[in-house]
């Protein structure tokens, strides 16, 4: 981690409140609404071959988050996505990482801040794949948390807050602590969830079984790899899945925008040989992202 380069010091612009700004100079203030009591949602998206991968579906995401929270971005849909183009290009990134996050400022300091302005940021970076690619058809390894994701009548599931994702730090945190490069989560039934930024799919049979997005993200990349399953004519079998059923699954993989599709090899006790499934689909998803966009099929 001695390489890695603070966000808040690196070099070029970044999109903030309707321009572009010194990146150094992008600063609110320690007492704004968003970091105290999590009034913060964003979105995570990647640049290929200079061409951000679904934007409209992920700015529609981000405006529908906003309404969930009680938050109006001051900008419209359109405006966004072309800010986020924008701030791609001022810095010059042709593959790599786009996040647009929205926050409440520091008009207002208390639980009830209906006075604060609304903020909209966008940075751009370069960030290679999530998990490390020497091992990455090998299968990554994953703990299971003792974090569950909540209810939809207990916090606001259906949007990519900020504040969600509290308990998937914490459930990483302890994972690689352990040696594991990630953790699955339960929701709060007991079922199969999620891992703690990617959904997940299994494979039995020949056909994918992934769990019913109820009570987390039903995520861009996940929605994308089902439509590609399917014009493999892989079956694709959305239901509850509970996790003594991970023993009879041969396949394991994960999806989402910063995972992209990453193969499994284990989670805690339940063992999973990366096969030809999670293989076709690691490579169609890479050819789908950097089609050209004249010959996209999924949008």
């Amino acid at each position: 981690m001695a390489d890695v380069i603070p966000f808040d010091v690196r070099e070029g612009s970044l999109w903030y409140d309707g321009k572009l700004v010194p990146w150094k100079d992008a600063k609110t203030h320690v007492l704004t609404h968003g970091l105290h009591y999590a009034s913060c949602i964003f979105e995570g998206e990647r640049v290929y071959s200079g061409r951000i991968y679904k934007l409209k579906e992920h700015t529609t995401r981000l405006f529908e988050s906003a309404r969930i929270l009680g938050m109006t971005i001051p900008y419209t849909e359109d405006e966004i996505s072309a800010a986020c183009i924008e701030a791609a290009k001022a810095q010059d990134i042709v593959d790599g990482y786009v996040r647009p996050v929205v926050f409440r400022g520091s008009e207002m300091m208390a639980v009830s801040a209906q006075q604060t302005k609304i903020h909209v940021a966008i940075a751009v970076w370069q960030w290679p794949s999530y998990f490390d690619p020497a091992t990455k058809l090998k299968g990554i390894r994953l703990d299971i948390s003792d974090w569950k994701r909540p209810a939809p009548d207990t916090a606001p599931t259906k949007a990519k807050a900020a504040g969600l994702y509290m308990i998937c730090t914490m459930s990483k945190h302890a994972a690689e602590a352990k040696g594991y490069a990630d953790a699955m989560m339960l929701d709060y039934r007991g079922l199969v969830a999620e891992a703690t930024g990617a959904n997940i799919f299994f494979v039995k049979d020949g056909t994918l079984h992934t769990p019913t997005p109820d009570c987390f993200l039903n995520g861009i990349t996940r929605q994308s790899v089902m439509a590609l399953a399917r014009i493999r004519q892989i079956p694709v079998v959305e239901r509850h899945i509970e996790p003594q059923e991970m023993a009879n699954f041969s396949e394991c993989f994960l999806t989402g925008s910063a995972a992209e599709v990453t193969p499994v090899s284990e989670i805690g006790p339940y063992r999973f040989k990366p096969g030809q499934i999670s293989e076709t689909l690691m490579h169609d998803y890479a050819d789908e992202v950097r089609r050209p966009v004249s010959q996209v099929s999924l949008g």
